[in-house]
């Protein structure tokens, strides 16, 4: 059985381990009273659980003191800390951490824990030695040693396509063909659709177009590891289809495609192994082992990881499916609103909609 919330203990030893997350953000000891310092009874008996020094920019909290009282998360004024337990096996997995009662990355040393470490590595890179003595003995040793001897390339497509024409300038297919190292821009752009935005500037893309060009500028690079960060995001079902298959299309015996998804359907058609992340936004994050396709879907949707005995989301997720009326019936019951006809030209597209309603009409694109 699944073990009930709050249960904190097994055979009379304590499983839990705490975590004292500060904003950086929120925190600000010079426009408070330090309600945090004074309320906390561990400091009260003459601790120093909580210390907020004059010149420092935040409260620092010692994990160590902390007795999980949670007063100084309620009296803090700025709502700046959070204390969180988390299973006492996860503290001897922390891969990385980006400062004292910040943000930390717990996962099982599994070969795709290497590349969300590698990501971490980029932003804050600890000493190379003391990385490779901690992860001794594993594949990520491995791995860091080939990253450490430039033996690695590894190219990332981020979350938030937005932001890409803050970075890329120039026209697409030029872009693409600075990029084209594997010679197979034909080939995306016709299998991506974007042979009639050739034409435009990055900066003009809409969100769908800029999302398939961040898709394509990745698939024509030669790499070792690929990562994808959500690729499916402002695709519509063939969008997110062909996508897939680009990306299905990169992997290879000697080369590792990494992606993040949250649709299920394009990661059941993606993967040949699933890793389950969870955690807290802000405070820490978990990577479990991987599992088969179909057990870590299920994993997901049921909120508990059997291997760790671990549940990680109180309700299981269900999808009812009901039998759908037909005819117009179902017009008539969901028709609630008529509109007018309407044409709007952007450029050289245009987009045509008939003024019909109920649930008819016509949409014509050019």
């Amino acid at each position: 059985m699944p073990p009930k919330k709050g249960d904190d203990r097994k055979g009379g030893e304590e499983t839990l381990t705490r975590i004292a997350i500060v904003s950086e953000d929120k925190c600000k000891p010079k426009k408070c009273r330090q309600e945090c310092k004074k309320s906390c009874p561990v400091v009260k008996v003459g601790k120093l659980c909580i210390e907020v020094a004059p010149t420092s920019k935040i409260a620092w909290i010692s994990e160590e003191l902390c007795i999980g009282c949670g007063i100084c998360v309620k009296k803090c004024p700025f709502e700046a800390i959070m204390i969180i337990n988390l299973p006492k096996d996860l503290e001897k997995e922390t891969t990385h951490r980006y400062g004292p009662n910040s943000f930390k990355l717990h996962s099982s040393l599994g070969w795709k824990n290497a590349l969300i470490s590698r990501l971490s590595l980029q932003y804050n890179p600890p000493d190379w030695q003391e990385i490779l003595t901690y992860f001794r003995g594993s594949e990520l040793q491995n791995y860091f040693t080939r990253v450490l001897e430039d033996n690695l390339k590894a190219i990332i497509k981020p979350q938030y396509v937005d932001h890409i024409p803050k970075a890329v300038r120039g026209n697409v297919l030029t872009v693409l063909e600075q990029k084209d190292q594997r010679d197979v821009k034909a080939m995306l752009l016709r299998d991506l659709d974007l042979e009639q935005v050739t034409d435009r500037n990055v900066e003009n893309l809409s969100g769908g177009e800029l999302q398939r060009f961040a898709i394509a500028v990745v698939a024509c690079q030669q790499a070792d590891v690929y990562m994808l960060d959500e690729p499916s995001s402002y695709l519509d079902v063939r969008q997110r289809l062909k996508a897939a298959q680009v990306i299905r299309s990169l992997l290879d015996v000697d080369k590792f495609v990494i992606v993040v998804e949250h649709d299920l359907s394009v990661l059941d058609y993606l993967s040949d192994f699933i890793c389950c992340l969870y955690g807290k936004p802000g405070a820490y994050g978990v990577v479990t082992l991987p599992f088969s396709v179909r057990e870590g879907i299920n994993i997901f949707l049921a909120g508990f990881v059997p291997t760790e005995n671990l549940r990680f989301r109180e309700e299981s997720l269900s999808f009812k499916v009901v039998e759908q009326q037909e005819g117009n019936d179902v017009v008539k019951k969901f028709s609630r609103y008529k509109y007018p006809k309407l044409r709007k030209t952007q450029g050289n597209f245009t987009l045509e909609a008939s003024g019909a309603g109920g649930g008819r009409g016509f949409v014509r694109f050019g």
